[in-house]
Formats: structure tokens, sequence, C-alpha cells
């Protein structure tokens, strides 16, 4: 029986074409899908940044996330940046997020990266998984996010 794994998804490209499915509808905000697909071919790598990672149970693509050099236009000088996390929906509530969460902070750490930071739209789950929040930002085009950091060293 195969486990759950999450390795870079420049291991296993043929399913870039999923990961940008997914990015495109959960974080798309009128961008297009075009504009996803740079982003995860931009990051078909091993190491260095930008790196997405794909969460594979039983061979199959569950979920998914970015270590980005910067994921919010208006704090640039913050990286790097926990990115694009997404469970596919009939994966949710088994772990999955918590188990990209930490593989990314690992990686982060084995990087030498001191900090990690995120944002999201919303509050109450990253708090759960030891991420300071450090006060609100401001995503385009006008949307208010709340700013996260995590001690990755």
């Amino acid at each position: 029986m195969m486990a759950r794994v999450i390795v870079p998804l420049a291991d296993c490209p043929e399913h870039r074409h999923q990961v940008t499915d997914w990015l495109w509808q959960a974080f798309g905000h009128g961008a297009s899908r075009e504009f996803y697909a740079a982003i995860v071919d931009s990051s078909l790598r091993r190491e260095g940044l930008p790196i997405t990672f794909i969460a594979l149970d039983d061979g199959q693509p569950a979920g998914t996330v970015g270590l980005w050099r910067c994921d919010l236009l208006t704090r640039q000088d913050l990286t790097p940046w926990l990115a694009a996390l997404y469970v596919d929906e009939r994966q949710r509530g088994k772990g999955l997020g918590r188990e990209l969460q930490r593989f990314t902070i690992d990686f982060s750490r084995r990087a030498g990266f001191a900090n990690l930071y995120l944002y999201a739209t919303f509050s109450g789950y990253y708090e759960r998984y030891g991420w300071e929040p450090m006060g609100d930002g401001i995503e385009y085009p006008a949307l208010p996010v709340h700013l996260y950091r995590l001690p990755a060293g």
C-alpha cells in the first residue's frame, strides 16, 4: 500500500496542470489560468525559490503548497513565504494541511531561513500551528489580509 508523500512538483510534473487548476480556482480573484500556470511552471525545481510541493495520496494529487520569495506585493521586504496552501476537497479533514505546513517549515529550516511568512484572508487556522500574527496588510486589489510569521530556524 502506498503512503502519502510530499515531494517537489518537479519530481512529478505531470501533475502541474492539476496544481494550476487548484490555485486558479482557489485564489484566482480574476487572474487568468495562464497567470497561475506561469507561477507553477516557474516553481518546478527541487531547491531554491520559488518551489512548489505536491502531496500524493496513493499516487494521486491530494494537495499543494509553495515556498516563494514573495507572496504579498505590499510586503516585498519579507521572505520567504509559505504560499498557496491548498488541500483537495476530498482530502480535507485528514491533517494534510498541517503536514504540508510542517514539510515546508522543515524545508525552510534546512535551507537556512530564519523566518517564514504567510498571509490569509481569514484568521484562526494558522494560529493553531504556531504562526504569530504580525498585523494586517493589503493584497491587490485593496483586499485586507492578516500577516503571520513563524520562526523557522
